[in-house]
């Protein structure tokens, strides 16, 4: 039996997943319906998502957003990895950089052509492979260039740091230039179907009644409808992942625009450093229960490299999802779907993949169960996939100084994540389930960067002699230098091609 197709959607919430939601939507349901978008100019947006990951470029293509444009509007600079300080050991760095490592070598990976020269004494460090490590170091940026045949710049991966708050506002021009309708108000009161439970309507203080098929609950922490309203439950992923507040604050910008984001490890936690072209997003995400609110205000205030605009802004969250990602009528987007800490800048990648599978089952008045049990299947492996990568970092280290770093280092970890650690200890194998988001570069980056050490390689490398092997590493190496020494600094570029307007004080 077919049901008539939904004749409208409210979004509650603006922010970024709010206005990400509507311009996507927009975009992709081309006009098929009604789309509002409530939200009030009183309710702060959390705002400090300002790092994100490469898919980021995907979805503004598909918005048919003009790259050098949106860099200009969100006063947004490069990135093409970060870099960790103190975590797998006090004093020890490395960067986790996007992108390929190495050259294609077939069936095998390039990282196992690498261990086994390593282990020898013939390889230098990783970083010395990779275009991405080696221009992070020399803060030099170019764009992946697809037009050169057999360039090791087409494996170049950048995404972006920018200012939430411009991105958000940016969006809300294209999204309502497409017809969406904001509405601005708070709401009072939440009306629900007496049988079935669905949401019917949303009530704002002024009196006005908006009703609509679909609810996409983007109002932050707070979880207006898949919370407050529907009782839908979460996970608390606290014990992996202890995480629980952040202090947010601006400095000025110095020289040179790192075309990296940084995070480094303090004694209960860690900080941002997040560099756009008009000022830098730094903050410290703590574990409350190692370290007071003060003396972390502190640590992040002793640790700015410029001149503080402002004072930190504290954020209080609890690590994990949702129960359900869409329950009833509603879909969560955003930080009321769940909160991963933004270790690897993936809370805007969640948004975006949340909204694209959200059009990929997008319902019909009938609310097919099959369906949305395939979504919130999807999202939920999602959501633990990430937090295995994330959980890594904590777990895969030698820090024995503070009672912080003992807790994390000896905790119990999901046994999905062991086995990763334990095939990787073995012969150095990856493999990436279901085309996971982190990819096999990534995770090598971060276990080999943290300590965790191979006792093999992939034994068909030795069908290769170690000659040729050895031949191949170098080439390598030579290549990677050679290109980079030629890219303009990152500041350079971005005076040339997409330096944005002064911001108004």
């Amino acid at each position: 039996m077919s049901h008539p197709g939904i004749r409208k959607v409210i979004i509650v919430g603006g922010g970024t997943a709010g206005w990400m939601a509507a311009s996507f939507l927009s975009q992709a349901l081309n006009g098929k319906f009604a789309i509002e978008l409530i939200e009030s100019d009183d309710i702060g947006t959390v705002g400090v998502g300002e790092a994100t990951i490469p898919p980021i470029i995907n979805f503004n293509s598909a918005l048919g957003i003009d790259e050098t444009d949106f860099i200009k509007a969100t006063q947004a600079s490069f990135k093409l990895g970060i870099e960790f300080r103190n975590w797998g050991g006090l004093g020890e760095r490395y960067i986790h950089g996007f992108g390929g490592m190495g050259q294609s070598t077939g069936m095998i990976d390039f990282h196992h052509y690498w261990l086994k020269m390593h282990q020898a004494g013939k390889a230098d460090r990783i970083e010395d492979y990779s275009l991405n490590l080696l221009a992070c170091e020399h803060n030099k940026f170019l764009r992946a260039q697809h037009d050169i045949p057999n360039s090791p710049l087409k494996d170049l991966g950048h995404a972006f740091h920018f200012d939430a708050g411009l991105y958000a506002k940016y969006l809300r021009g294209y999204a309502e230039g497409k017809g969406v309708l904001r509405t601005e108000g708070k709401i009072a009161s939440v009306q629900q179907h007496p049988e079935s439970g669905f949401i019917t309507s949303v009530t704002l203080e002024s009196g006005t009644v908006h009703d609509a098929d679909l609810f996409i609950d983007c109002s932050g922490w707070r979880s207006l409808l898949i919370e407050e309203t529907l009782h839908t439950g979460y996970d608390d992923w606290s014990e992996w992942l202890p995480m629980n507040r952040a202090l947010a604050v601006p400095c000025e910008s110095v020289s040179p625009l790192t075309p990296y984001t940084r995070s480094t490890a303090h004694g209960a936690g860690w900080q941002w450093r997040i560099p756009l072209q008009h000022r830098t997003g730094n903050g410290h995400v703590y574990c409350s229960d190692y370290i007071s609110d003060d003396e972390a205000a502190s640590v992040l205030m002793a640790n700015l490299d410029g001149k503080a605009l402002g004072s930190p802004r504290p954020l209080r969250f609890v690590t994990g999802k949702r129960k359900k990602f869409w329950n009833k009528n509603v879909v969560a987007i955003g930080l009321s779907s769940g909160f991963m800490e933004p270790l690897e800048s993936t809370s805007i990648h969640l948004i975006q993949k949340g909204i694209s599978r959200l059009v990929s089952f997008f319902p019909d008045s009938g609310f097919n169960a099959t369906d949305i049990d395939e979504f919130n299947r999807q999202s939920t492996v999602e959501f633990e996939q990430i937090r295995d990568f994330i959980i890594l970092h904590y777990k895969a280290t030698k820090r024995d100084d503070t009672p912080f770093w003992n807790y994390v280092r000896n905790m119990p970890i999901p046994d999905s994540l062991q086995q990763k650690m334990d095939l990787f200890r073995s012969n150095g194998r990856i493999y990436r389930l279901n085309n996971e988001l982190f990819t096999e570069v990534s995770w090598f980056q971060v276990m080999f960067g943290q300590g965790i050490t191979p006792q093999g390689y992939h034994p068909l490398v030795d069908a290769k002699s170690e000659e040729l092997i050895e031949k191949m590493i170098k080439n390598v190496k030579e290549v990677m230098h050679g290109v980079v020494n030629l890219m303009p600094t990152h500041e350079e570029f971005i005076a040339k091609n997409c330096k944005a307007p002064p911001m108004p004080m």
